[in-house]
């Protein structure tokens, strides 16, 4: 544990039984749920498995994203927006952890790939990248669920001034949509 991170823990502790209602994240929205299913995996950690160091935020790994790989997508689609959530973080709601929205590539999302600078990526704050698992010292385990969701149209988050706006503008544009979870403690 980093020394920074010690200083936290008690606050931690402290805060453990606080937790957001999970259900009430972008990944559950109807906005989002489309009526085909994606199947998304990761070679990194299965459903329900622990999240890599590496694929973890500051002062745990190196914020890399992991790799993620998905069953077909409808042959409609021409964009797929990827929504990473902290389903445990210390909010009202669950905390967004990166909204990212790309034409999908048939064979998944290379390790590495959610990084500022790839022109094929239009990142939605928080952050403008890839923001992994970062719980707080203490508070315990952090599910973490990566939904992705196929849109049958092209998809410009700089037109949208947050995750509530974008929601409304691709109802009844999803046509499928899946999710992966994995769990994470400091």
């Amino acid at each position: 544990m980093h020394p920074i991170e010690a200083l936290v823990v008690p606050l931690g502790l402290s805060l453990r039984k606080r937790r957001p209602d999970g259900n009430a994240g972008l990944g559950n929205d109807p906005d989002l749920a489309g009526p085909q299913h994606i199947r998304l995996t990761s070679p990194s950690f299965e459903e329900g498995g622990t999240i890599p160091k590496r694929h973890c935020g500051q002062l745990i790994g190196q914020d890399i994203s992991p790799a993620l790989a998905w069953s077909p997508l409808p042959r409609q689609t021409k964009s797929a927006l990827l929504v990473v959530e902290d389903l445990d973080a210390l909010r009202a709601r669950p905390g967004i952890q990166t909204i990212v929205a790309f034409v999908p590539n048939p064979a998944g999302l290379a390790e590495g790939a959610l990084q500022p600078g790839n022109r094929a990526l239009q990142f939605m704050a928080p952050g403008d990248r890839y923001n992994g698992p970062r719980p707080l010292p203490g508070h315990g385990i952090h599910r973490y669920r990566f939904h992705l969701s196929a849109v049958d149209l092209q998809i410009d988050l700089a037109r949208f001034a947050g995750p509530d706006l974008l929601l409304a503008a691709l109802a009844g544009h999803v046509l499928a949509s899946g999710a992966l979870t994995g769990k994470r403690s400091a």
